[in-house]
């Protein structure tokens, strides 16, 4: 685990409340885990849309749509032409 550091000391309100908001940056959940020592963590989560969820849970898909985007950011690419078929359908 990576070090922790602070940032920044809330209160709670007379309900129990702190806000979060600024730290959170486009997070849409936090899960929150209390370990054996009663510190509480919360850690930002993200959501994807069901029909792209497989491709998270498919570690060799996952795997290669990364390494494609390495391939591309180091210039490594290759044409390979138009996809369209050549009658012009698409479909």
């Amino acid at each position: 685990m990576s070090a922790m550091r602070t940032i920044k000391t809330v209160r709670p309100d007379k309900k129990g409340r702190v806000t979060l908001g600024s730290l959170l940056h486009g997070a849409s959940s936090v899960r929150v885990s209390v370990d054996d020592q009663q510190r509480i963590v919360l850690e930002p989560y993200v959501e994807v849309p069901l029909r792209e969820s497989w491709l998270y849970e498919n570690a060799d898909a996952l795997n290669s749509v990364r390494q494609g985007l390495r391939d591309s950011a180091d210039g490594d690419v290759h044409d390979l032409g138009a996809f369209a078929s050549p009658d012009g359908d698409d479909e």
